[in-house]
């Protein structure tokens, strides 16, 4: 039994001893690695697109992110991706395309600003 497989087998089985509820909430993924560039929508007036360098992350391995000011960790449930620790702490994304993420405001409503996978993971 290859690594790969065995690893799927444990997840499955933890999965299944979970209750309903915990499984409704959709199964664990991950994010494609790259980095990701993110920009807020403009206006028919003017550029499509508002960058927002500051805002941009790298999705490194695993469940590990970085932006300029450190790492942390993220997870992911479904399409709802929670940063869990580091500098991105508390923000929840929405993936809506394979390599799209929406931002979720506090109050739970979708926000304007949206991320994409622009390449790969820079040095």
């Amino acid at each position: 039994m290859t690594m790969n497989r065995s690893w799927k087998i444990i997840v499955a089985l933890a999965i299944a001893a979970l209750p309903p509820a915990a499984q409704a909430q959709g199964r664990l993924d991950l994010l494609p690695t790259g980095a990701y560039e993110c920009a807020l929508p403009g206006s028919a007036a003017g550029r499509a697109w508002i960058a927002q360098p500051a805002r941009g992350f790298a999705i490194l391995r695993a469940s590990l992110y970085r932006t300029p000011e450190g790492q942390g960790t993220y997870l992911m449930k479904g399409d709802r991706v929670e940063f869990t620790r580091g500098p991105m702490r508390g923000t929840v994304m929405i993936r809506v395309a394979p390599r799209l993420l929406r931002i979720v405001e506090e109050d739970g409503t979708p926000g304007r600003l949206r991320c994409h996978r622009a390449g790969p993971v820079p040095d």
